[in-house]
């Protein structure tokens, strides 16, 4: 029953139950219990226990358990991890001959990022930029059901077109659910449920993307104003609260296919 709870499609696909966020108290335990899961990439679900004192002192002398504060989860999930540059690469890409990969590692030891560099864009200039979240489905795949590797390969190919400019390859797989909880949101998509409400439904924000390693990565390259290759405004806003100013919204669209029309 516990775990039919916390994924609606374990159990009756046809018709899962459509559930309603539960109101969480700010700084909850309860809230840092689903933080934590996310933080771990797992549904966002706990089973909560209290438990006396008397009990408290038993678990805690398990080995097989480790405590963690909830302000510590808080602190982690708001932390700002910083970004190492590591390494780079001259990487001639199909569509961009001159492209360099330029690798970016969290310091909390997170996924890497990646800046492909094409051409040598002036600084002192707005630098056309795209935001590209990876995506094993779109991008390696080449999925039907998605709309992402035409627009990758479409942005390499602008970019280069406009003579220099910079993508941003960012570790944020599923608006940041990850790879197995996207495809588990396929799953209830399968039974009826659009898009949205396929990740709402396991518990997740409509987008759990953040972009604050974009912005430390534009900064690190040296960059300080660009023009932004999206359709999405909220990509423009999440820069600008982080210190990048965008000079110019460049829209950036491509048609749908017979499968994500």
């Amino acid at each position: 029953m516990i775990r039919n709870l916390a994924d609606p499609a374990a159990s009756i696909v046809s018709d899962p139950p459509r559930l309603a966020p539960e109101p969480l108290v700010a700084q909850s335990v309860e809230l840092a219990a689903v933080v934590l899961a996310k933080l771990a990439s797992l549904l966002p679900a706990a089973f909560v226990l209290r438990v006396g004192r008397s009990q408290t002192a038993l678990l805690a002398a398990s080995s097989d358990l480790a405590a963690i504060q909830a302000a510590a989860v808080f602190k982690r999930n708001a932390a700002v991890a910083g970004l190492d540059r590591i390494t780079e690469a001259r990487v001639p890409l199909a569509d961009a001959e001159t492209a360099r990969l330029i690798a970016f590692r969290p310091r909390d030891g997170g996924s890497e990022h990646i800046a492909i560099l094409i051409g040598t864009p002036d600084p002192a200039a707005p630098v056309l930029v795209r935001l590209h979240s990876e995506c094993f489905t779109g991008d390696l795949l080449a999925s039907l059901r998605g709309d992402c590797g035409h627009p990758l390969r479409g942005a390499i190919a602008a970019i280069a077109r406009a003579g220099s400019g910079v993508l941003l390859y960012l570790a944020q797989e599923g608006r940041a659910i990850r790879l197995i909880n996207k495809l588990r949101a396929y799953h209830l998509q399968d039974a009826g449920f659009d898009p949205l409400d396929a990740g709402e439904q396991r518990g997740f924000d409509a987008d759990e993307r953040i972009y604050l390693s974009a912005a430390e990565m534009i900064r690190q390259l040296g960059f300080g104003t660009v023009r932004l290759l999206t359709n999405n405004p909220d990509e423009v806003a999440a820069l600008e609260r982080y210190g990048v100013r965008v000079a110019e919204r460049v829209l950036h669209v491509f048609p749908p296919n017979r499968r994500n029309q």
